[in-house]
């Protein structure tokens, strides 16, 4: 599903990502974890194609996103990978039928398509009753749930999640985490996750541990 070469990243004069491959099945839940300044961040978004690497090539779903323009890494990117981020980034104005549906009018889905299964995912969710809420009107467990249902309103090849309960208190965060198995075990959805939570981690189906930009 997921292939990744010899990434190499810098910034000015540090080098972030120092050569790394990966590779992660279909339908796998794989954590990076590792200290802060490990270049787990950048490595996620390398992956979801929001930052080129210095060099080295990726594969996702058979695709070799290397070689695609920035109209194309855009295209991609909205069809075929799902983000879940610590922010919710949801926007402000709109309720959370209209955050969910966002990606998939991108994608030109016709409007009564897209409400149909944005409200689809937010019922599976738990949040059929808050569907018409806005952001500020809902709780950090619910907006992150929202989150997760923009992250699936276009049937992505892949979720990326940058430690997306780290703003959650316990039992929000013990719910996101079990709906991310969820995801991977009922609709064969392939995750990467970046997380300080070792408990979570060690659930996953593999652990990345990094350390000065390599895996350990």
């Amino acid at each position: 599903m997921i292939k990744v070469e010899k990434i190499k990243k810098s910034f000015g004069e540090l080098q972030v990502l120092r050569g790394i491959d990966l590779e992660v099945p279909a339908g796998k839940l794989y954590s990076i974890v590792g200290p802060s300044g490990a270049g787990k961040t950048t490595l996620l978004q390398i992956i979801g194609t929001l930052s080129q690497p210095a060099s080295g090539k990726i594969h996702i779903d058979g695709h070799n996103i290397s070689a695609m323009n920035e109209r194309q890494l855009a295209d991609f990117r909205n069809r075929q990978i799902g983000f879940v981020f610590q922010f919710h980034y949801l926007l402000p104005e709109f309720s959370a039928l209209e955050n969910v549906c966002i990606p998939a009018f991108i994608a030109k889905m016709p409007k009564k398509e897209a409400e149909r299964k944005a409200l689809e995912y937010l019922d599976f969710l738990g949040l059929s009753h808050r569907v018409h809420h806005k952001p500020g009107e809902l709780s950090g467990g619910e907006r992150q749930r929202v989150a997760v249902a923009r992250a699936l309103i276009n049937n992505p090849s892949v979720i990326l999640a940058d430690e997306p309960s780290g703003n959650l208190d316990t039992k929000n965060r013990e719910d996101l985490h079990q709906l991310f198995f969820t995801l991977r075990d009922r609709f064969k959805q392939t995750l990467v996750i970046v997380t300080h939570d070792e408990s979570f981690a060690a659930q996953s189906d593999c652990i990345i541990r990094m350390k000065d930009g390599l895996i350990e």
